[in-house]
C-alpha cells in the first residue's frame, strides 16, 4: 500500500456542479489511478483546494485523490454540505472510499457518516473535532470577522503567506498555491467563511461519533492554537468505538496537510492500509 506506483498514468479531471444559488458551483477534482483506493480531503473553514497541492503530490499516485471546493454559499447547512458531496461523488462514480475532514469538515464527516448514503471505508480528521472544544472563540469570531474589511484580511493573509515561505519553505513546494489561497479571499468568500464558523458553533454530533464504528483517526500539527488536540484526542479515545489513533506531527499546525506533506502522507497511507481495522 504504502509503496511508490510507478509509471502510472494519472488523470486529472475537474468537475464544475451547480450546486448553489449565488452563482458558484461545487467543485470536484480527481487525480492518480482509478483502481487506487479513493481518498476524499474535504476542506477547511476556506473552502477549497488551495493549500493541499503538496499533500496530493506526495501521494505519488498511490490513492485516487478526490478534492472538493465548496461554493461560497451564506445558506447551506451541513446537510447540504453532505448532500452536495455525495451527488458529486456519484456522478464521479465513486461510492465508497475514505473521508480526510480537515478542520471545519470534520464536521461535514460526521454529517456524511449519519446520512449513510455514501460508503465510508474510514474517516481521517485533520485538524478536526467532534464538538468544537472553544465554543466561545467561535461566538467571538462569528462577532469579530464580519467587522474586518476585506482589505485587512488580504493584509493578514499576506503576511502569513511570508511567513509561510520561510518557515515552510520545504514543505510547500508551490509558492503560487499560496498566492491562489490569497486572492480566493474576496469579500464573498470571507462571508461564507463566517457562516460556517456559525455552523460549526452550533453542531453537536458527539452522539453520532458516539455510534461510529468505522476506523477514526486524528492527524494534527504540534502547534494548533485553533483546535487544542490534547482535548479533542482523549474524547475520542473514550466516547467514540471506532477511534483507532491519532499523530501529532511535530513540525505542522493547524493545516498540518499543508505544512507537513511528506509526513501526513505516509502517516495516512499506514492507516488507509491497517485492513484489520475495518469492521
Amino acid at each position: 500500500m504504502t509503496g511508490t506506483v510507478d509509471n502510472v498514468e494519472r488523470r486529472t479531471s475537474i468537475v464544475n456542479c451547480s450546486v448553489s444559488e449565488d452563482n458558484e458551483s461545487l467543485k470536484v477534482r480527481v487525480s492518480g489511478p482509478n483502481n487506487a483506493p479513493t481518498l476524499i480531503y474535504l476542506p477547511g473553514l476556506h473552502g477549497d483546494w488551495t493549500l493541499v497541492r503538496g499533500f496530493r503530490d506526495a501521494f505519488n499516485g498511490r490513492v485516487r485523490f478526490v478534492e472538493l471546493t465548496y461554493p461560497r454559499s451564506l445558506q447551506w447547512s451541513l446537510d447540504d454540505y453532505a448532500l452536495g458531496v455525495e451527488r458529486e461523488l456519484t456522478k464521479q462514480g465513486i461510492m465508497s472510499g475514505w473521508l480526510l475532514g480537515e478542520s471545519f469538515s470534520s464536521q461535514v464527516v460526521w454529517t456524511l457518516i449519519a446520512r449513510g448514503n455514501f460508503k465510508v471505508e474510514g474517516a481521517i480528521l485533520a485538524g478536526g473535532f467532534v464538538r468544537y472544544p472553544m465554543r466561545f472563540v467561535a461566538a467571538a469570531m462569528q462577532s469579530i470577522m464580519p467587522r474586518i474589511p476585506v482589505a485587512g484580511l488580504r493584509a493578514m493573509l499576506r503576511s502569513y503567506a511570508w511567513i509561510a515561505r520561510f518557515r515552510y519553505r520545504k514543505s510547500l513546494p508551490d509558492l503560487q498555491s499560496l498566492n491562489e489561497f490569497v486572492s480566493r479571499r474576496t469579500e464573498l468568500d470571507w462571508q461564507a467563511m463566517t457562516f460556517r464558523v456559525g455552523l460549526l458553533r452550533q453542531n453537536d454530533p458527539r452522539e453520532i461519533a458516539r455510534n461510529t464504528r468505522i476506523p477514526v483517526y486524528a492527524l494534527t500539527g504540534l502547534f494548533d492554537p485553533v483546535v487544542p488536540w490534547f482535548g479533542v484526542k482523549p474524547w475520542l479515545r473514550k466516547y467514540c468505538p471506532g477511534f483507532r489513533g491519532s499523530r501529532v506531527i511535530g513540525r505542522g499546525d493547524h493545516v498540518v496537510l499543508g505544512t507537513a506533506p511528506e509526513a501526513a502522507v505516509e502517516q495516512v497511507l499506514q492507516w488507509m492500509g491497517r485492513q484489520e481495522d475495518c469492521p
